[in-house]
């Protein structure tokens, strides 16, 4: 079975999910090229593990100080050039086409008629979940951006719909954690979140390609590698970032409190806050200051979630194609774990039952 995986490369979110996916899809013998698209092939690091990739400019959205910048968004836009790409994307070696909400693979498939799985957070919004508000706009853009014949969306809580766990890389990484606050955080302004934590009492590792590295007084700013980061995460008692789902999915199956900043005009992520304060998984704030960040640290509770190995479930399941159907998927996905009574403590690390 031969595969395309097209993914969006966007933030690193869904490189995580991918990175997670490519040694499960390869140990069941699935041959898989990868696709990425949304910034400069350039601009990708540590992609050793995806071989001879191909890199789209696809269709990204431009932010600047935690806000979605629309106009900027359009000016960087280039669809005569993905229109291109679309056409000229030759998929008839492929068996089966996943977009990980990768528009260039997904509209190729829809016009060569290929099958296209869609494997991501963003097509789990296709179901009843909470949204922050109604929003035509940002439901025609779940829909058509990367269109797909079967949605499998991933979220923290299966919210009685067809949608199964997050897709996590985790690693087995014997540190000892500390008292200090992992903070990434790449859409706010650097500079500016790097002078609010310097007036907290607190530890923080920060990372940032935007600042120079070091350590001050209570703030170290690193620069950002995938292994680095995950070094950090592993380290660290708490995370602050935005809301986005990836590195949140992952600080809840380390069991790390979490407080998350959504980006402003991006519904996806105030959804994504307004679901983690429903569960109780974690708190929001609307802005980045001295006394949000005091809050957090002062009552933030801990709520660790036993998420399985989701990826080889799925790599098995794949190995059933055509006849896959998505309701075994979804119920192997969520064997075992327990959401009706997650036990929430504290300042202590804990499993849900």
């Amino acid at each position: 079975m031969k595969i395309l995986f097209g993914v969006q490369g966007t933030g690193n979110g869904h490189i995580s999910r991918a990175r997670a996916m490519q040694p499960a899809l390869k140990k069941v013998g699935i041959e898989v090229d990868w696709l990425f698209s949304g910034r400069k092939k350039s601009d990708y690091f540590d992609m050793a593990a995806f071989g001879n990739y191909r890199a789209f400019k696809g269709l990204s959205f431009a932010h600047q100080k935690g806000r979605v910048n629309i106009v900027k968004t359009f000016a960087e836009a280039s669809l005569h050039q993905m229109v291109i790409d679309i056409k000229t994307l030759d998929l008839s070696q492929y068996d089966l086409v996943i977009s990980d909400f990768e528009p260039v693979s997904a509209w190729a498939a829809k016009q060569q008629g290929a099958p296209c799985f869609g494997l991501g957070h963003q097509y789990a919004f296709m179901h009843d979940i909470p949204k922050a508000k109604d929003n035509i706009a940002f439901d025609a853009l779940m829909k058509w951006f990367a269109p797909v014949t079967l949605g499998i969306g991933v979220h923290w809580h299966h919210f009685n719909q067809p949608i199964i766990p997050p897709i996590i890389d985790v690693h087995n990484r014997p540190i000892e954690i500390q008292n200090k606050t992992l903070v990434y955080l790449p859409f706010e302004n650097a500079d500016d979140v790097f002078k609010t934590l310097r007036k907290v009492e607190h530890p923080f590792v920060l990372h940032s390609d935007k600042l120079v590295p070091g350590q001050y007084s209570n703030v170290q700013v690193k620069g950002f590698s995938r292994d680095g980061f995950l070094k950090s995460l592993y380290a660290t008692d708490s995370v602050i970032c935005n809301a986005g789902f990836e590195l949140v999915s992952e600080a809840l199956k380390l069991g790390r409190k979490i407080m998350v900043k959504p980006i402003v005009g991006q519904v996806e992520q105030h959804s994504n806050a307004q679901a983690l304060e429903e569960l109780g998984y974690g708190t929001t704030t609307k802005q980045i200051d001295i006394d949000s960040i005091n809050r957090f640290i002062d009552t933030a509770k801990v709520c660790q979630v036993d998420y399985p190995d989701v990826p080889t479930i799925i790599a098995n399941w794949l190995k059933d194609f055509p006849n896959c159907d998505l309701n075994t998927l979804v119920s192997d996905t969520w064997a075992g774990v327990n959401l009706s009574n997650p036990i929430i403590t504290q300042g202590t690390n804990h499993l849900a039952a």
